[in-house]
Order: structure tokens, then C-alpha cells, then sequence
């Protein structure tokens, strides 16, 4: 999406959901004073949170992590959550800079999507609960809250997004037992919507159930038969 498209979808959302939910705005890029301008403008729009991934391909030391997200986060007064996905951005956050970020005010939550439990789990020692986890693997979803996780930043919601409320308030009531056995009833369609590269396959089962259409943008394409 162009900044301009961005911009539209949170004003949308936000427009149609009012104060029934927080809107949480994806305004991350490898450029720092790109992603400080996308959150002010996000936030302008009404966006009540920002998600801010880390520099992608041109990656960061500890310290331009911690000055990048610092600056980020001072650019606007949304609070931002910290987004960790190493396998597509090349760049793994260290428990260094959590410690240090988790200082600031500004910086409330992160997306611990490497798919590593322990990293989540050293998080939560680690800054000693100033953020809160939560998992960017819906297939972790259970284990991370288990483990003091906050919640589940999901792609199976956007299917089943009463199953996934429910795997999250079971494990809030520390019903685990129940909440495991959920939790491996939704295994089969966590592997199906990985089984090519995201989002291609959420956007095709939603397609499939007349929620949208099957158009991709490059380099993204509609998936195989096979």
C-alpha cells in the first residue's frame, strides 16, 4: 500500500469501529524519518496505537535500534509497540535493547514474532513486565500467554476471530488445559496460512469466503493449486 492508501484504511477503520476497539497502525520501514512521519500522520487520522517493525535490509546496531525507535516514538504520542520479526527482516531486536527501550513511557508492548517462546519469556524477565508480550505466532499464541504474555497479534483472526478471542480470554482466566486443547484443534489452519509467503494465503481463504477478491499486488501472487 502507498502512504496515502495507509493513511485511508486506519481513517476507515477507525471511522467504523468508533470506541469499540483500539485501531493499532502499522507505520514501520527501514527509513526512520519515514515511519516518524507515518505515525504522526497515522495518529491524525485517528490511529490509537502504532506497530513499528524494525529496520528491514539495511538492519541497525543495538544503538541505532535503540535511537531509531526513541525517535519514532517521540515523533508522536500514540503509544508504540515494538514489532520482532527476524526470518523477514533480517534484523533480531537483543535483549540490550528491550531493557533500554522499556524505560520509555512511550514505548508500551512489543511483537515477538521470531517464533521462539524463550525469547518472549526473557523479554518479560528481562524488563521486568514494563512490556507487554505478545505473540506474532499464532501457533504460540497459548505458550506465550502462558508465560505472562499480553495477547496474540494474529492472522488466524482474521478467519476465526471468535476462536482466537477465546483461546486469548482462557488463558487471561488461566484456563490452560482448556486452552491447549484449542489451541492444537487450530494448528491445521495455522500451517495452511503459512503455507506460502504472507499474507497470500489469509487474503485467498477470505477470498474463498466472499470477503474480498483474490487480487495481489506485486512481487505478491495468487497462490498455485498445488
Amino acid at each position: 500500500l502507498s502512504d496515502c492508501e495507509k493513511l485511508e484504511l486506519f481513517r476507515l477503520a477507525k471511522a467504523y469501529v468508533g470506541d469499540s476497539c483500539l485501531i493499532i497502525a502499522g507505520t514501520g520501514s527501514n527509513c526512520t524519518e519515514h515511519a516518524a512521519a507515518l505515525s504522526r500522520a497515522a495518529e491524525g487520522v485517528g490511529a490509537d496505537a502504532l506497530l513499528v517493525v524494525t529496520p528491514y535490509y539495511n538492519k541497525a546496531t543495538p544503538e541505532g535500534l535503540c535511537r531509531s525507535f526513541l525517535h519514532i516514538a517521540r515523533s508522536a504520542s500514540a503509544p508504540l509497540i515494538l514489532y520482532n520479526v527476524p526470518s523477514r527482516t533480517g534484523c533480531d531486536i537483543p535483549i540490550s535493547v528491550y531493557r533500554e527501550l522499556a524505560r520509555d513511557e512511550r514505548i508500551v508492548a512489543v511483537k515477538e514474532a521470531s517464533g521462539n517462546p524463550v525469547a518472549a519469556q526473557k523479554i518479560i524477565a528481562e524488563t521486568n513486565g514494563a512490556l507487554d508480550v505478545y505473540s506474532g505466532n499464532d501457533e504460540l499464541a497459548g505458550c506465550v500467554m502462558a508465560l505472562g504474555g499480553a495477547g496474540v497479534i494474529s492472522v488466524v483472526s482474521n478467519l476465526l476471530p471468535d476462536a482466537m478471542h477465546r483461546l486469548t480470554a482462557l488463558c487471561d482466566g488461566q484456563s490452560y488445559i482448556e486452552a491447549a486443547s484449542l489451541q492444537r484443534s487450530l494448528l491445521p489452519l495455522c500451517d495452511a496460512l503459512f503455507s506460502a509467503v504472507n499474507p497470500i494465503p489469509v487474503k485467498t481463504a477470505l477470498a474463498m469466503m466472499g470477503l474480498c477478491t483474490y487480487e495481489m499486488r506485486l512481487p505478491l501472487c495468487r497462490m498455485s493449486r498445488q
